[in-house]
């Protein structure tokens, strides 16, 4: 009997599986088409990625042109660092950005309505429902920092593959504080400006953790844990990250991402239908 349990359960998860997989392909299917119809946007976001990149290396570029360098962090090394806060940054234009920020106009409108009738997660349309290729250049320009610092380093394919782990916990991290901040829309129709200050806190992601004084350091770490986010997968590309750190980053983006996910239902329950 036990085995006939395990058997159907293991079937419908396969099936609901499948169905999410399904949707989640329909969607890009259809977010792609519709961003190929405007590639002259493309383009323009291109350069403006390509600003940012040169803006982001010549800050680096400042600090290192003297011969100084953060503590324990040469300038390569610091260039992976970079990349990753540029991959984040891929991440965030192509996945977070054109969902997330738009729970605040489903709410406006009373569009959340439809969504919330809809016989899938909630979270999870929210979060997936479209995406933009305008963080593609991004993705691009962070993975190229990498390959050159690590060229000049000397890392091997196992470097990179060890700073997989961490780079997937950091896009889910970030998801989760993204999230949490959209869904307080709930009470708060404009916050906007609350993402945008998330965005700007993310920014100091551009340097190693050890640049900043002590207590700047606690605060990336401990309440906006921007070091999670950028050094750590870093550090564990140079085999320089500890058990506890990883385990640190493996926790929390467990525990944030559960906690988003309690907190949108919690949101839901003061949620007044636009048809009311």
């Amino acid at each position: 009997m036990l085995y006939d349990l395990l058997e159907s359960g293991g079937l419908r998860l396969h099936q609901r599986l499948g169905q999410y997989i399904g949707v989640l392909r329909a969607f890009w299917s259809a977010a792609i088409a519709a961003e190929m119809e405007y590639r002259i946007n493309f383009a323009l976001a291109a350069l403006g990625s390509l600003g940012n990149f040169v803006g982001s290396l010549f800050s680096l570029f400042l600090f290192y042109r003297t011969g100084y360098q953060f503590q324990g962090w040469s300038w390569e090394a610091a260039l992976l660092v970079l990349g990753m806060f540029t991959l984040l940054q891929g991440f965030s234009a192509t996945f977070l950005a054109p969902n997330l920020n738009r729970i605040v106009s489903h709410v406006q409108r009373g569009t959340l309505d439809f969504v919330l009738l809809k016989p899938i997660s909630s979270q999870f349309w929210l979060s997936t429902r479209t995406l933009s290729l305008w963080g593609l250049p991004d993705f691009l320009f962070g993975l190229i920092l990498l390959g050159y610092g690590g060229y000049r380093l000397g890392l091997k394919p196992a470097a990179y593959a060890a700073g997989l782990l961490p780079l997937g916990l950091s896009f889910a991290i970030l998801y989760s504080l993204w999230f949490m901040l959209g869904a307080t829309s709930i009470w708060f129709v404009k916050v906007y400006n609350v993402t945008e200050v998330l965005r700007g806190l993310i920014e100091a992601g551009r340097f190693p953790i050890v640049a900043y004084p002590a207590s700047y350091r606690f605060f990336f770490t401990f309440i906006v844990p921007v070091a999670f986010l950028t050094t750590v997968p870093a550090q564990a590309m140079l085999g320089q990250i500890s058990l506890g750190w990883l385990a640190g980053s493996l926790g929390l983006a467990i525990a944030l991402f559960f906690l988003a996910n309690r907190f949108w239902r919690f949101a839901l329950r003061f949620y007044t239908s636009a048809s009311s």
